[in-house]
């Protein structure tokens, strides 16, 4: 038993030492986030250039590279999103807090529009979103006339991304695409996996994983 306590006690020191020496050298040189960032990712090879960059920035918008095994696309996703976004189609946004958060400057050079479907700067979490929407369903009417043909970035609120599902299914509804990264633990992961059975271009992550951060 002495033994093994004084072998721990080795690793621990060794292990200890180790991150000292690390921890001192990043004085001497700047953090190069793409190398660094290379490094940490599973091997990505064989998914098309494109598929990487959005993964990579979305891993830093998060800072988990445990996150690029979770991310899903569709077959379709990253054509449907240049091509509609070269068209200036409107993209939607679950909540103000979003839509503020999107890149502004490259949207208007696209010439696209932006709506919001629930256009509050008060809402600004996933509580206060989903209390709003089930207080009230006149967003109802509303989502169903931004249906068709744009893009959805919804990263906030399960229940919207449930009743955009809803109505691609039931009414035949075709949005251009639909980023649904909601968060939560129940609803989310449900409306999630809603989304990747419809037949429409998406991006979004299995189980809770989501939030405004990753969906600007």
């Amino acid at each position: 038993m002495q033994w093994l306590n004084a072998e721990t006690q080795t690793v621990q020191s060794l292990t200890e030492s180790l991150w000292q020496q690390l921890d001192a050298a990043t004085f001497s040189h700047p953090d190069n986030f793409q190398e660094a960032l290379e490094r940490l990712l599973p091997d990505l090879s064989q998914r098309p250039e494109i598929e990487v960059d959005v993964l990579s920035h979305l891993v830093l918008a998060c800072g988990d590279v445990s996150l690029a095994a979770f991310v899903r696309f569709s077959a379709d996703a990253i054509k449907a999103a240049r091509e509609n976004l070269l068209k200036g189609c409107t993209v939607v946004s679950d909540v103000s807090a979003l839509t503020t958060a999107l890149d502004q400057t490259r949207l208007t050079h696209l010439d696209c529009q932006q709506a919001t479907l629930l256009d509050n700067p008060h809402i600004d979490t996933v509580a206060d979103a989903e209390r709003t929407l089930w207080q009230n369903d006149s967003w109802h009417q509303k989502l169903s006339d931004l249906a068709d043909g744009n893009i959805w970035v919804i990263g906030y609120s399960p229940s919207v991304l449930m009743k955009l599902c809803e109505i691609i299914e039931n009414r035949g509804r075709q949005p251009a695409l639909v980023i649904g990264l909601p968060i939560g633990f129940s609803h989310a992961p449900a409306a999630k996996r809603r989304l990747m059975q419809l037949k429409i271009p998406y991006l979004t992550t299995e189980g809770a994983l989501g939030g405004g951060l990753l969906s600007r």
